[in-house]
């Protein structure tokens, strides 16, 4: 078992070919190979490994099969901490005995889990080895897949392999002032979930005042359905003061403008391309 510490960020493909030509002359870069990832995600017909809040992938990229399961963890400066189990497997088929000596022995049927969705794309990794960090990115366009139904996917995830957790933080910023991306929390498991008709996200409705990290959750579940949300003018000033704090106020006050009302998140992200800027802030302040 080890500990994933990962930053999220979803962009346009035009936004993510450009990302991927800055990550590349960065004197810390070097680049590897360029793969296709196919990923068949697993569960149980009343999904009771989403409700435990773990997802379970058998990958597949070349020859090589690696079944993982995950914990969603929390979110903690702006990262993604959970725990995580990998295994390789001589083929395709998952190998449920494998998961005997996990927290999910015990607490649901093993012999029910069927495939739910998948996620498959291209993956081009830049490991970017920094003084106080080496830091693996993964560049992954493709999409995810469950019945008839696809939706697009492309993102770009800094995971931290050794070193100083706040170098994370570093380079996700520096890449946020080279082109628009959004800081998300919903991963790739929990996007096939809802593709898949078997997970809804919590509420966008709040009646109490809102801190950093819920505004972020709040923006990420907006993204994932496309509702509209608004913010309690109860929470405004603590997010004022954060962005202020960061010397991001004349993003914020684009931001205010229209969360304030009643707006979705896809429509604030074509409204504010500094919208990325603002979230890494909120995140690590």
């Amino acid at each position: 078992m080890a500990i994933e510490l990962e930053i999220k960020l979803t962009l346009s493909e035009q936004a993510q070919s450009k990302a991927l030509d800055w990550l590349s002359v960065q004197s810390e870069a070097a680049c590897g190979n360029r793969k296709v990832l196919v990923n068949r995600y697993y569960d149980t017909p009343d999904a009771a490994l989403n409700q435990a809040r773990a997802a379970l992938r058998v990958r597949q990229f070349g020859d090589r099969y690696i079944q993982t399961l995950k914990t969603q963890g929390e979110f903690v400066d702006g990262a993604h901490r959970r725990q995580e189990w990998e295994w390789s497997l001589p083929g395709p088929e998952l190998d449920v005995s494998l998961l005997a000596e996990t927290p999910l022995n015990g607490q649901l049927d093993l012999q029910q889990l069927a495939l739910a969705f998948e996620t498959n794309f291209t993956r081009q990794v830049v490991m970017l080895n920094a003084a106080d960090a080496v830091i693996e990115v993964a560049v992954d366009s493709g999409e995810i897949v469950s019945g008839g139904s696809v939706r697009p996917l492309h993102e770009v995830e800094l995971e931290l392999k050794s070193g100083q957790p706040a170098a994370l933080m570093t380079w996700a910023k520096a890449l946020a002032h080279e082109v628009p991306v959004f800081l998300n929390l919903i991963s790739k498991a929990e996007q096939g979930y809802y593709l898949a008709g078997i997970y809804q996200p919590d509420e966008l409705i709040d009646t109490g005042p809102i801190d950093a990290t819920r505004f972020l959750r709040v923006l990420s579940v907006s993204w994932l359905t496309e509702a509209a949300f608004k913010i309690p003018e109860s929470s405004l000033a603590l997010l004022q003061g954060k962005a202020e704090a960061s010397g991001l106020l004349d993003i914020w006050r684009e931001v205010e403008s229209e969360v304030t009302t009643s707006a979705s998140t896809r429509d604030l992200m074509d409204k504010v391309p500094r919208l990325g800027v603002l979230q890494l802030a909120l995140a690590s302040g």
